[in-house]
């Protein structure tokens, strides 16, 4: 099996297209929308091609046409972290493979592949099913609590577990705490994929720290 995948994002890009080497996939990694294009031009048809939603390019799902398009026969899905069920829903209205959240754990994304890959449409139940998030709402930020926020703010930030709880004036063993919990809530197998999806979701600077209990240490920034 051959697919390319089209992704802004280095890191996730490099991360998916380990997953699927390991399971013999054939990846031809891009990282906008006319990069792809190229490469659906130059070389043999691909039996899948993924579309990050939000890379550039895109101009929403302008770019799912145009790749729809000019696939020369593949198969076209989007994948997005923050993108919601009305673009899901219209992507898969304008013929694309499948629609994927970037919540989705590795073996899910592999599977859903070879699914799409081999003529279906594919979408999870559970984000097609799940509640319209208010005008003006964050679907992500609305999984978590205030603090679990913050403390996802810092993470996509670079922070280490120390330096959050300087920096929000709670102990350590709380911030693992909150890390485990919002990790399970947002659908994170690790601290590089929560990251990730605070970014692509705006997190990273959206909300302000807590201020520091009387007394506590606040956090010095290099060269303070």
């Amino acid at each position: 099996m051959r697919i390319l995948i089209a992704d802004d994002h280095g890191l996730l890009r490099d991360t998916l297209e380990l997953w699927f080497r390991h399971e013999e996939i054939e990846v031809t990694p891009t990282e906008d929308l006319d990069t792809a294009l190229a490469a659906i031009a130059r070389e043999a048809p691909f039996d899948l091609v993924l579309l990050d939603y939000g890379m550039p390019g895109m101009n929403g799902l302008d770019g799912l046409r145009r790749t729809l398009a000019e696939a020369k026969g593949a198969r076209v899905a989007v994948m997005s972290g923050v993108a919601s069920r009305d673009v899901a829903e219209a992507a898969l209205d304008m013929g694309a493979a499948g629609f994927l959240p970037k919540t989705l754990p590795a073996k899910s994304m592999v599977h859903a592949v070879r699914f799409m890959a081999a003529g279906e449409q594919y979408a999870p139940v559970d984000f097609m099913t799940a509640a319209a998030v208010p005008e003006g709402g964050n679907a992500l930020a609305d999984l978590l609590t205030p603090r679990e926020r913050q403390v996802l703010e810092k993470v996509g930030a670079g922070l280490s577990n120390k330096e959050i709880a300087r920096a929000l004036g709670i102990r350590e063993p709380t911030v693992k705490l909150h890390m485990k919990t919002l990790y399970r809530k947002i659908g994170a197998s690790n601290r590089t994929q929560a990251a990730l999806m605070a970014k692509q979701a705006g997190l990273v600077g959206a909300f302000r720290p807590a201020e520091p209990p009387q007394g506590a240490p606040r956090a010095r920034r290099q060269g303070s």
